[in-house]
């Protein structure tokens, strides 16, 4: 089975910066698109930024220019680069992939998310 695994949330200062990583594992053809999405208390889920296996980038426009996503392919790891953080920004983030796998003797596509991880930003 295919699982994504985040890490680098936590708790920063208005201004700060944090790295989130997506590590993916099991038995991967192919991972397509990658995202990052974030959720807010009382709010719905919403796309903070995503990258294509092309590598066309789409960030949603609070994050334009403080957000960078970027993927290792050799290491199966995407990583969202926050700068300029805001008290706005608290969320739980979690990871999204589109990713190809060997699965009952077939190849298979199917979206998968990571467990989600904290980011405050508080002083």
């Amino acid at each position: 089975q295919v699982q994504l695994v985040e890490s680098g949330g936590g708790l920063v200062q208005p201004g700060g910066s944090l790295r989130l990583s997506c590590a993916a594992s099991g038995s991967i053809f192919k991972i397509n698109t990658m995202g990052w999405y974030r959720q807010a208390p009382g709010n719905q889920r919403d796309v903070v930024a995503t990258l294509t296996s092309g590598s066309s980038t789409y960030y949603a426009e609070s994050v334009k220019g403080r957000f960078t996503i970027s993927r290792d392919n050799a290491k199966n790891t995407m990583y969202l680069q926050m700068n300029s953080l805001k008290p706005e920004d608290t969320a739980v983030y979690y990871c999204y992939a589109r990713i190809t796998y060997y699965g009952g003797s077939a190849y298979r596509d199917n979206d998968f998310w990571g467990q989600g991880t904290q980011v405050t930003v508080s002083s």
